[in-house]
Formats: C-alpha cells, sequence, structure tokens
C-alpha cells in the first residue's frame, strides 16, 4: 500500500508523461485512472492485446551503477515486445514504480526513459504509480513494472498454436545483448570489482545494461506486405522455453545453434561462469531476440525486406511434424 507520494515528483514528471499523450487521451495524473478513445482506432473487430512485466535482477546491477534511464527503457521494451508478439500496435503503457525512499530526480530519469521509448513506438504513457515502502525496500532500492495495452483487427491477430504450419522457418533477428534476462546467473559469477573491468573497450557493466531492443518497426513493415505464421520474443528460458510456447500440439521446432552468432558478451560469461551449454542456451537468448516463424515460399521476400529495414536476419531452423518440442541442435 502506497504510504507516500511526492507532489515534487508528479510536477517534474507531468510533462514528460504528457508529451507522449495523443487526442486520444482523455486523462490527466489528477485522475485515478487512465481513459484512452478506443472508438477512433478505425478498427472493425478490435482485439485488445496486454503484457505485462519488469526488468527482473537487472536492476540490482542499474541501481549500483546509477544508470537509471535504461531501466524505463528495458521495462517498456519487455512488455512492447510481447504484446507485438501478436502483431498488436501499443496503445497505451503504465508504470509501478515502488522504492524505500523516494528520490524525484531518479524517478523522473526513469520515468524519462519509458517516455522516450513511448515516442518511438507512438505509444501513450498514460498513467502510472509511485509507491515509498520502507520496510519493503532499502532505502536506495527500486523496482518497476510495466503494463502495456495494444490493439490488433481480429482477422490479423497472430496465433501461432493456430497459423504455424510443417514446413515453415524460423528466422531470427539479433538482440541488442543480454537485454533483460539472466542476470541472477551473471551476479552470481561477477563480482563489483567485475563490472567495472574493461570489456571490448568499455566497462563491463556498460555493455550488460544496454537496454532491450524494441522490434516494434521492423515486424509491423514485415506485416504491411507478408502473412507471419508466429513470433516468439527471446527472454527467460531463451529460445526453447520462448518458440515452445507458440507450437502447435502436432509440430515440433528444429533449432540449428551453429547457424547463430552468438554475441562476444555470452562467451564471456559462459567463460567466467564455467557454464554448461545447457545453461547458456537455457538461460540467455544467446543473441537471438525476436523469431519469426513464415511460409519457407516467402523465405526469400521476407529476408530481402529484413535486409532493406536494415537487419542482419538469419534463417536458424525450421518447423517439423512431432509432439511439440524444440530441440537444440
Amino acid at each position: 500500500m502506497k504510504e507516500k507520494k511526492s507532489n515534487m515528483t508528479i510536477c517534474k514528471i507531468s510533462n514528460i508523461i504528457e508529451n507522449t499523450y495523443n487526442n486520444r487521451v482523455m486523462s490527466t495524473l489528477d485522475h485515478f485512472s487512465g481513459f484512452y478513445k478506443i472508438y477512433e482506432c478505425g478498427y472493425k473487430e478490435p482485439i485488445l492485446v496486454s503484457g505485462v512485466d519488469g526488468v527482473g535482477t537487472k536492476l540490482r546491477l542499474a541501481i549500483d551503477c546509477k544508470k537509471y534511464d535504461v531501466i524505463g527503457e528495458d521495462c517498456f521494451a519487455m512488455c512492447a515486445n510481447d504484446v507485438l508478439c501478436h502483431g498488436a500496435i501499443p496503445l497505451f503503457f503504465l508504470d509501478y514504480l515502488a522504492c524505500g525512499k523516494l528520490d524525484s530526480t531518479i524517478v523522473e530519469k526513469i520515468v524519462e526513459g519509458i517516455a522516450i521509448s513511448c515516442q518511438k513506438t507512438n505509444t501513450c504513457l498514460i498513467g502510472g504509480e509511485t509507491a515509498e515502502m520502507p520496510g519493503i525496500y532499502k532505502n536506495k532500492d527500486y523496482d518497476i513494472a510495466g503494463f502495456c495495452v495494444g490493439i490488433v483487427e481480429k482477422n490479423n491477430l497472430i496465433d501461432g498454436k493456430k497459423l504455424i504450419q510443417e514446413g515453415d522457418i524460423l528466422i531470427g533477428l539479433p538482440s541488442s545483448g543480454v537485454h533483460s534476462n539472466g542476470f541472477s546467473v551473471i551476479r552470481n559469477i561477477f563480482s563489483t570489482e567485475d563490472f567495472t573491468k574493461s570489456f571490448q573497450g568499455k566497462p563491463f557493466y556498460e555493455t550488460l545494461l544496454i537496454p532491450t531492443r524494441i522490434y516494434h518497426f521492423t515486424i509491423h513493415a514485415l506485416l504491411k506486405e507478408f502473412f507471419i505464421h508466429g513470433l516468439a520474443h527471446i527472454t527467460g528460458g531463451g529460445i526453447s522455453d520462448n518458440l515452445y510456447r507458440i507450437l502447435p500440439e502436432n509440430l515440433s521446432a528444429i533449432v540449428k545453434k551453429k547457424k547463430i552468432s552468438i554475441q562476444p558478451v555470452f562467451n564471456y560469461i559462459q567463460k567466467n561462469g564455467n557454464l554448461s551449454e545447457h545453461k547458456m542456451w537455457n538461460t540467455f537468448n544467446m543473441g537471438v531476440g525476436m523469431i519469426i516463424v513464415v511460409s519457407f515460399k516467402e523465405k526469400d521476400s521476407i529476408l530481402n525486406k529484413l535486409h532493406l529495414l536494415g537487419e542482419n536476419p538469419f534463417i536458424l531452423g525450421n518447423i517439423v511434424k512431432g509432439n511439440k518440442r524444440v530441440f537444440l541442435k
């Protein structure tokens, strides 16, 4: 339960939030809830698609390194990418921020990170909650969760369980790095001093804190021209767990690990932690942020389009008959 909310903090973040609004937002920060007009969105059979997520223990590293804005970007990306997996366009976003002792400057930086990402995707940051909870959180500790609502025409809803077919191929889009998963493992391997050591010419923590990629524009550019059978956002559990979620009961996926260009940060983590291949592939994205499942017939056209969009896509596997399993080979 919230015990205190600083008027100073509200004043600081109100302009940041209102800069993300469009003419469909009907509420202000004074309201107890956010209002958004969906009847002006132009859909015949609109389906609302929602997602909620946080950034896990990556937050601990960000707090220790005083890098607060990147956490806001991560929080938005984790939610927006999940909504994107069903072909939805994000409409609005809300955040929940809890702390031991409120610091308006830190809150402002976190909200700025969310707002920047919202503006990039034309998403409205229509509200949120900042809770000061001494006794639950230490004074300098923060926790954040986000909630995203998107919209898609019913006939355009992407549901891999219904659309994926035998013979489809898997196209991978690169991650920007570790994204927001596996940080409990990382923090067990590396010390505070290790995070400050040089990795590829900069402190290691800077590589780890690179925000999660947002795949919004790439995927929606594809959807304008092609029929996508399935989308999997690769988060906790790695490729296996997340690809499994979208497979029909009678089909399996074969993923060829040699087709994936593993980023140096993952080799560095594995070497220093003496981690097994199984642990790595079932914890981290290993360089794959999003998997697109499409018909084999459209393979070349989609790859060409992705290259034109500035992407570096790669075919990493295919769909076969089976009893809903993901095979990493």
